[in-house]
């Protein structure tokens, strides 16, 4: 099953996460299936990207959604993956073009030096006049380079963006999505670890500086292989074994990321009585009936003449109609 670990440090203001999707990743692709699916590149950036935002939707305090998304230059115009509050994933790319077997993630996404990435989180209530926060950066470092892989990406967001020394290990196949993070925790002001065995003794910031880099180097020695065919245990020991770790015990029933799309025949059924009854009929007239696939999940949604009908009548004028959900 898919699995999400938290933990502590003890003794050192590091924070990690270490996170495994598989049969909910399995799942996503196969539903991407219907629609044609993506190429084995296209699929590793956006299970890299699912596995990097549930990663860092579980170090925030934070109800509502959180959206990571790459506008690209490239045949990769743009790969978006969003976690809800309760680790429900989705994620998908617009691809305009081929992308070779073997693309690197520049060349899918930042060609031309003018990529972006995007990080937004998205209230699940939002009061009058307040905006999603959204933080962008350039997909280049601060030498004009290309930044080479999502991990480095997302490192330099975080470091630009929210001042927090990141370090990010990412690897993504077929079967399995997976990450896991590295990160200094503040040792003063609001959340800091002070009162707890991380944070005593802290007085001298060079420490923690040191035990980031000790961690980080760690972290950076994990291998693409192992993080995607171990489990999570067996990870944590063979890099950590002589640190001491204080796992994040969830309060209450375990929060395990799973699949989920938000999509549904109503939402469907809304976005065509929006484009009106003069669209809607047009699209009976080319092919008999309206097909709607849903972008993120690959779902399909069919209104035969009858219940494209029945979009556009009053409640009470409404009879039974098909319900067909392919």
């Amino acid at each position: 099953m898919s699995e999400l670990q938290r933990f502590l440090f003890d003794g050192a203001p590091v924070r990690g996460a270490l996170v495994r999707l598989t049969e909910d990743w399995r799942a996503l692709l196969q539903r991407r299936e219907q629609t044609g699916g993506y190429a084995a590149p296209v699929s590793a950036l956006l299970g890299e990207m699912t596995a990097a935002a549930v990663l860092l939707h579980t170090n925030i305090k934070f109800a509502g959604a959180l959206v990571l998304q790459i506008l690209g230059d490239g045949p990769v115009k743009v790969a978006v993956a969003e976690v809800q509050p309760d680790l429900a994933f989705r994620a998908t790319a617009s691809v305009v073009g081929e992308v070779a077997p073997d693309a690197p993630l520049a060349d899918m996404v930042n060609v031309l030096g003018q990529g972006r990435c995007a990080i937004t989180l998205d209230p699940r209530q939002q009061q009058p006049g307040l905006k999603p926060y959204q933080g962008v950066v350039p997909l280049i470092d601060d030498h004009g380079q290309r930044l080479p892989t999502l991990a480095a990406m997302l490192e330099h967001y975080m470091h630009r963006s929210e001042q927090l020394d990141t370090r990010l290990v990412l690897a993504a196949d077929e079967r399995v999505a997976a990450g896991l993070l590295i990160q200094r925790m503040p040792t003063s002001g609001q959340g800091n670890l002070a009162g707890t065995a991380a944070g005593r003794g802290r007085a001298d910031e060079t420490d923690g500086d040191e035990d980031f880099r000790r961690i980080a180097w760690l972290a950076a020695s994990l291998k693409r292989e192992e993080l995607l065919n171990l489990q999570g245990d067996a990870i944590l020991h063979r890099l950590f074994w002589q640190e001491r770790l204080l796992r994040l015990v969830p309060q209450g029933a375990a929060v395990v990321p799973h699949f989920a799309c938000t999509c549904s025949r109503e939402r469907v059924a809304s976005m065509l009585r929006g484009l009106g009854v003069q669209e809607v009929e047009a699209i009976l007239a080319e092919q008999g009936e309206v097909d709607v696939a849903c972008e993120f999940c690959g779902q399909r949604y069919r209104f035969d003449p009858v219940d494209a009908a029945r979009l556009f009548l009053e409640p009470a004028q409404q009879g039974p109609g098909s319900q067909r959900l392919h």
